[in-house]
Formats: structure tokens, sequence, C-alpha cells
């Protein structure tokens, strides 16, 4: 396993959204939360297909800190099943990584 991670979530407003980068950058669960969007998903629920406009918060956090940061998404969230995917950095610049690693 990495050192670091970025997780990234999607929610149904940019205000929503704030909310969730606000949430983990106070926790210092993350060093830096991106806010992307609006996107256009498009996706199966409940048996049709969707069509939704989503923001994406993308966070930037240490391996080790992970359930604690997908714990804190959950507990902001308003979807049933939200999506949070955490994706390694295999690499990176090293005192880009030095500051995820002193600010969370």
């Amino acid at each position: 396993m990495t050192d670091f991670l970025e997780v990234h979530t999607t929610i149904d407003s940019q205000e929503a959204a704030q909310k969730i980068a606000e949430a983990l950058v106070a926790k210092r669960l993350a060093a830096c939360v991106q806010i992307s969007g609006p996107i256009t998903s498009t996706y199966w629920w409940q048996g049709k297909i969707e069509q939704a406009e989503e923001w994406v918060c993308t966070a930037k956090t240490r391996s080790e800190l992970y359930d604690q940061l997908e714990q804190a998404i959950r507990d902001a969230h308003t979807y049933d099943v939200p999506e949070i995917l955490a994706v390694p950095i295999a690499a990176g610049n090293q005192s880009y990584l030095d500051w995820i690693r002193h600010e969370t």
C-alpha cells in the first residue's frame, strides 16, 4: 500500500461539496480537497437509468486516515449510497507529499 491516496466522492450540489471539503480539511483528514463540476453522471439506480448533475470532491490524504475520512464523508453526505473511491498515489512531487503528511 502506498502512503498517500486521492479519495473521490460526488454529490448533487456545489454547496454540499463545499461542506464535505471544509469538514475533511478542518478535521485534518485531508490536506486539500478540490471541487470540480458540474459534471453529468449517468448511472443505474433502482432498476432504471438516471442522469444527474454532480460535483466531484477529490481529497489528498494519507492512507492510514482512509477509514476516518470515509466516515466523515458518510456523515456529511446526502446520498443513500455515496461514491467513495480511493486511488493510491504511486509517485509525486516529494515536497507536495511532505506537505500532505504535515497537514494531516
